[in-house]
């Protein structure tokens, strides 16, 4: 029993992109081109993901490491890209032959354009698509409506360039009747190059059954080769994920100023206002708010929570949380239930415990915070020497006092209660008040006069 396998071509260097990375790199909404389309054939039902890359070999299998790869040492076509990976295809496989540059292409496409293929029994099957203008591409000859041939749009006659329907350059293919075809193309053309389009006529002429899929969203087709349309593609992408979200029960104020990683997840009741950009695979839970001006990159909400003005990075919020405004959760923070990170707050490899307070102005970093603590305006855990990092520990209970210093390693054990001003360097005992600042002297008469 052969796989159904996707071959993307990926080794174009996307010279019009201007850009020291290869274009299929280009992030779009925080992701990668070359994800979006591989994610597509992954769930549309492709068994492997096969991309034949060039110099960008690296770059792609950081970007999408469980893919097989091919490499293309020398750029000579479409059909030679496919040429360097025939030893992935198996005669009983189906072949799925698409590019990295286009990301726009829907897992429910894929799936139709396999149904089609494999329903048709054909040995291809040519995706094509109905452009209202068809400038560039290349055109569906048809006779007596089936196939005949591709012909580019340089080489159309002029009535051949009126004819809407496109080639996308997408295709399915028999695995056995795609090697044999790959054999016999030549390169006897002015670009001495090897083009998959003429796969499609070789199988015609030896009378194979040559089937066509007409797409009926011009967009799953879209192409990017600049930065202008590569913006394009990544709006298309945005509303499409804030769409679904709409209809899922999630309220977006203002759809156009917030973007939303595909990879995220919302729950339902959740109120998102504009300016908030939820990157990577973060989820929220329900009957949140987030935002406005928020960012939020790959960290964890829990329900009834509000995140207003904030960034969090890789952390961890757990249930009827509040944050913010203008705080800041840096990796590895984790917030527990009812606690509140108010406004200029930040938090660093700590976790806050359930119903702790630090309303404003503090930070509290490599901690361990209990339940119930009080953090006043100002206080700090220092936990860098210049050299190492130490732990504070904080237990149940404890108050810390407005522009305290925690010298790391501390510990304040439960209901201790540091006074304000204090620098903290010893252990606190359970329910001891610490008052760690200088005598306070009066100096009577002392006071400068500026105006002498």
């Amino acid at each position: 029993m052969g796989k159904l396998k996707a071959i993307i071509l990926a080794a174009g260097e996307g010279t019009r992109m201007k850009s020291t990375i290869s274009k299929v790199i280009h992030p779009m909404l925080g992701k990668p081109m070359i994800n979006y389309a591989a994610d597509a054939y992954k769930n549309g039902g492709c068994d492997e993901i096969v991309i034949v890359a060039g110099d960008n070999m690296e770059a792609l299998k950081l970007a999408v490491p469980d893919a097989l790869f091919a490499h293309q040492a020398e750029r000579r076509g479409t059909g030679h890209a496919v040429i360097c990976a025939k030893e992935f295809i198996g005669d009983d496989d189906t072949v799925f032959v698409a590019y990295g540059d286009g990301p726009l292409i829907r897992a429910e496409t894929v799936r139709d354009i396999i149904a089609c293929h494999k329903d048709s029994n054909a040995a291809a099957t040519i995706v094509s698509c109905v452009f209202d203008n068809p400038f560039g591409y290349g055109r569906i000859i048809r006779k007596n409506n089936v196939f005949d041939r591709i012909v580019e749009h340089k080489d159309a006659s002029e009535d051949e360039r009126l004819i809407q329907e496109i080639n996308t350059g997408m295709a399915c293919y028999n695995g056995k009747q795609l090697k044999k075809a790959l054999a016999q193309l030549k390169c006897d053309n002015a670009q001495n190059e090897y083009y998959l389009p003429d796969v499609s006529l070789i199988l015609k002429n030896e009378g194979e059954v040559v089937n066509i899929y007409v797409g009926s969203d011009p967009m799953d087709f879209y192409g990017i080769n600049d930065r202008v349309q590569l913006a394009e593609a990544a709006n298309i992408i945005k509303m499409r994920v804030n769409n679904s979200l709409m209809l899922s029960g999630v309220s977006i104020w203002d759809p156009a100023n917030t973007y939303i990683s595909p990879d995220a997840k919302v729950g339902r009741g959740t109120i998102i206002l504009p300016g908030t950009i939820i990157e990577g695979k973060s989820i929220i839970g329900e009957e949140c708010e987030i935002g406005p001006n928020t960012t939020i990159k790959n960290s964890s909400i829990g329900n009834n929570c509000a995140v207003i003005n904030s960034i969090l990075e890789s952390a961890i919020v757990h249930n009827k949380v509040k944050i913010g405004p203008f705080a800041y959760l840096r990796p590895d923070s984790v917030i527990m239930d009812g606690a509140k990170i108010g406004d200029f707050v930040e938090v660093k490899n700590a976790v806050i415990g359930k119903n702790s307070k630090a309303s404003h102005l503090a930070y509290i970093g490599d901690a361990d915070v209990g339940e119930n603590v009080n953090f006043g305006c100002g206080a700090i855990t220092v936990n860098y020497n210049g050299k190492n990092k130490g732990r504070t520990i904080i237990k149940d209970n404890a108050f810390i006092g407005s522009n305290s210093n925690l010298v790391a390693p501390v510990t304040i054990e439960k209901g201790g209660y540091i006074g304000a001003g204090s620098t903290v360097t010893k252990n606190v005992p359970e329910n001891c008040l610490t008052v760690a600042r200088a005598r306070q002297e009066n100096k009577e008469g002392r006071a400068p006069k500026w105006d002498e």
